[in-house]
């Protein structure tokens, strides 16, 4: 029988700079964060596979963490950059977990904490802590439409580094 679990791969962007004159949002990655970026998505290559829709903070640092991230997942998933993400709270990120395509089995946040980690909190019941360039892949047997408290019945963390 076929794997019917659904992947939720929830991505903390990589070590960000903080050049004076910038707003937040502006702030791009540090070289530690363009060298960790890659080592993410050797890490999604081999143990989430086909990543098939990304929801991407548009904050400059999530986006760059994308770009690294990318070229190293094997298929070419559907990306968007939402407005929603950057800033978001636990609530507001599940609002962007159910909204993914019904049809899609591995899906990808890059976002920023603490919602991340709210949101690993709220659907598995776990505190964990997410550092720069750190993946929760949450599984579930159930629809995106239904995610909620304890939705997830299996969790995995990494920190890969490059």
């Amino acid at each position: 029988m076929a794997d019917a679990r659904r992947k939720l791969l929830l991505i903390r962007h990589a070590k960000s700079a903080h050049p004076d004159g910038l707003d937040d949002f502006e702030r791009p990655l540090a070289h530690r964060g363009e060298r960790d970026a890659p080592a993410v998505g050797r890490w999604l290559r081999e143990n989430a596979h086909a990543v098939e829709t990304v929801r991407c903070s548009p904050a400059t640092r999530t986006r760059q963490t994308w770009d690294l991230i990318a070229p190293e997942v094997p298929a070419e998933p559907v990306v968007s950059f939402d407005e929603r993400i950057y800033a978001a709270t636990a609530r507001g990120l599940l609002t962007v977990v159910r909204e993914m395509p019904v049809n899609a089995m591995t899906v990808a946040l890059v976002g920023h904490n603490p919602g991340l980690e709210d949101l690993v909190h709220l659907l598995t019941g776990e505190h964990v802590e997410l550092k720069t360039a750190a993946v929760a892949m949450l599984c579930s047997e159930r629809e995106w439409a239904d995610a909620d408290e304890s939705w997830a019945a299996a969790a995995t963390f990494a920190k890969p580094r490059g």
